[in-house]
């Protein structure tokens, strides 16, 4: 499994934000790594949900539901990058 990669840019994220990436990075890029079957397009996958998802993160409060909403983006982007 490969390490949340690090930050960069101006993007302010939250610590709360980050104890989420670290506790759901491996799980979510390995569903990636297996929806695409290239190590390059997983973590590119990886990184959209986890944006996507950020946005999010300010009106949700469960972090099962945020286990959720990463999930369900994940997804969308993976079908997205078939399709394109």
């Amino acid at each position: 499994m490969r390490a949340p990669p690090r930050r960069t840019g101006n993007v302010p994220r939250s610590p709360r934000f980050d104890v989420l990436v670290a506790r759901y990075y491996p799980a979510v890029y390995s569903f990636a790594s297996r929806l695409t079957n290239d190590p390059r397009e997983a973590i590119a996958l990886t990184r959209d949900a986890f944006n996507s998802t950020r946005k999010q993160l300010r009106s949700c409060c469960d972090d099962n539901v945020f286990a959720s909403i990463l999930i369900s983006a994940l997804i969308r982007a993976g079908l997205t990058a078939r399709l394109s």
